[in-house]
């Protein structure tokens, strides 16, 4: 195959060199990029080319690569024309199915809000938790007991980045109902829930407790006007009746978004002799059409919404923050949020190995108590050996005094102490440490144990 340059453009990742200041020159190098993938994709793909070539999945990789991100046609004259895809012009696959990265095939964009966007995937954690009552109640008993809450992570379920988060929340119930561990009550964030799925979810014994999706009609949005919760409906004869008293004349069953929804209607003719017309529709044909759920869905949807706004529910729904604390120890601990790997298989495992690193640091917690919440990397490494005492020119700060370290070991090598055994004590009891003492070594072992302090600050 003759393709000019090619090793040049290839021999070296994409980030190990610098792109083209100037838009024109990037957009020409983005077309040669996609010319040298069509010449060598039609190369396997010719007739006389082995056929294993095909089979090899980085070439594979690349065809979907080019056909999703570049566009061949034909100009006026006859000449092939290759450009990048638009979404506006040429199209391009739609978020789940368009791939994102070079190197991994399961990675995806997905972004919340105008400012965090992230390139990979989503990671859903379950642990477990008690009621407001329940709570109080295992506090104080564990307070007695000088033991420490236990919440353990039940579920992981990792997805791609693209996937809503309402789409997770099937997946994980049956997830934990298939360990023995059906929820009586399920927390959710507010993307998790949906009409079907709180319905679906009580028919199996379990509560939903979250944020119902809220009414998004132009009325409920501007919180101006007549929302649907303003409309009486009448399921056995089938209409609705507006807060003027006047009643539909049009009920009609159909699919929206793929799920079941009934379209209700108003006359023209009462709607546009109507006086607060304004506040019930700015339709163009000035009638206001509502669009329900079927009965049951409608009613919990009702429900719920009825619901949210009580100081009880709001109360009872606090409990759910404490799997943003779950969240933070993971990112912490185990460095959650950046892949290790590539694929959606391997990153599933290493979202799995985070929880368990998690459960088994909580565990640890639950039954020594008394052990430190955290414990630096320098206890497990060869600690230098106390040098002699000597004396403090410049003493501690602006005085005169000396610091002391002491162990619950005799004085030498520690290997493995636990820092909580060692405090930095200054002899000038007038200073404290963190005014830049000179430190002096000393072996104490009657060192009580409720001064020990952590000398790493």
């Amino acid at each position: 195959m003759d393709i000019p340059e090619l090793a040049h453009r290839c021999e070296e990742r994409v980030n190990g060199w610098t792109m083209p200041s100037s838009k024109s020159k990037r957009d020409r190098l983005a077309v040669v990029f996609g010319q040298d993938a069509l010449t060598l994709c039609r190369a396997v793909w010719a007739p006389g080319a082995p056929g294993w070539l095909q089979e090899i999945e980085p070439v594979a990789f690349l065809r979907r690569m080019l056909v999703q991100t570049y566009y061949v046609s034909t100009d006026a004259r006859g000449r092939e024309v290759i450009v990048k895809r638009e979404a506006d012009k040429e199209g391009v696959p739609p978020g789940h199915l368009r791939l994102a990265s070079p190197y991994d095939p399961d990675a995806r964009w997905a972004a919340k809000g105008d400012d965090l966007f992230w390139l990979g995937y989503k990671v859903h954690l379950t642990e477990t938790c008690d009621t407001s009552a329940e709570a109080e109640a295992e506090a104080e008993a564990e307070a007695e007991a000088e033991v420490l809450p236990l919440r353990l992570i039940t579920d992981v379920f990792t997805t791609e980045a693209s996937v809503p988060d309402v789409k997770a929340t099937r997946p994980v119930q049956q997830n934990l109902t298939g360990r023995g561990l059906t929820p009586g009550e399920h927390y959710l964030d507010a993307g998790y829930p949906s009409a079907d799925l709180i319905h679906e979810a009580a028919g199996q014994g379990i509560a939903m407790v979250t944020p119902a999706l809220l009414d998004h009609s132009p009325q409920a949005k501007a919180d101006a006007g007549f929302q649907k919760s303003a409309f009486r409906i009448d399921w056995k004869v089938r209409q609705a009746r507006c807060p003027q008293g006047r009643t539909s004349t049009g009920w009609f069953p159909v699919r929206q978004h793929g799920r079941d929804a009934i379209v209700v209607q108003f006359a023209r003719t009462d709607c546009h002799a109507c006086p607060v017309q304004d506040k019930c529709t700015t339709s163009a044909r000035g009638t206001r059409i509502l669009s329900l759920r079927p009965k049951e869905l409608h009613e919990t949807l009702t429900e719920a919404r009825a619901e949210q706004p009580t100081k009880t529910w709001k109360t009872k729904y606090a409990l759910r923050a404490g799997i943003e604390g779950t969240i933070n120890q993971a990112l912490d601990v185990t460095g959650l949020r950046r892949a290790r790997y590539r694929g959606l298989p391997k990153v599933r495992l290493q979202h799995a190995f985070s929880a368990t690193a998690v459960n088994v640091i909580r565990l640890e917690a639950h039954w020594n108590p008394k052990q430190p919440s955290f414990t630096p990397r320098i206890q497990q490494t060869h600690l230098p050996q106390p040098p002699t005492r000597s004396p403090n020119p410049e003493g501690c700060g602006s005085g005169s005094g000396a610091a002391e370290y002491s162990a619950a070991t005799e004085a030498g090598p520690l290997i493995g102490s636990s820092f909580e055994a060692l405090t930095w004590r200054c002899a000038d009891s007038g200073h404290s440490t963190d005014r830049g003492c000179v430190v002096q070594w000393a072996a104490d072992s009657q060192q009580s144990p409720s001064t020990r302090t952590n000398p790493s600050a």
